[in-house]
């Protein structure tokens, strides 16, 4: 799985990239054909803004993150709605699998 982050408006410290790593290498747990991530932390006013792109074999699941005063609130709350998409998304996999009809 390939995780590139974008800064906008902000720069981008070692412990905020290790903290993006950390929290989106979790998702492999759900599912482990993710091809990339693209991560976007941008900075808006007074709003910290967490936006990801997530691909997988076949479709992308885009997921923005709620504006937060705290960058790493938003990244944890991009990484949560990240991972029910996930999951939702593999759940309709399978519910695609087992209404296959062999003939």
């Amino acid at each position: 799985m390939e995780i590139n982050i974008t800064a906008r408006h902000l720069e981008l410290t070692d412990p905020l990239n290790s903290y993006v790593n950390e929290k989106l290498t979790r998702l492999e747990r759900h599912f482990d054909h993710i091809t990339s991530i693209h991560v976007t932390l941008s900075v808006e006013k007074l709003k910290q803004r967490a936006e990801a792109n997530l691909i997988v074999p076949g479709d992308q699941i885009v997921v923005k993150s709620a504006h937060d005063k705290d960058m790493y609130a938003a990244i944890d709350d991009m990484a949560k709605t990240l991972d029910h998409s996930l999951i939702r998304y593999k759940e309709k996999l399978q519910k695609k699998k087992a209404n296959i009809n062999y003939k």
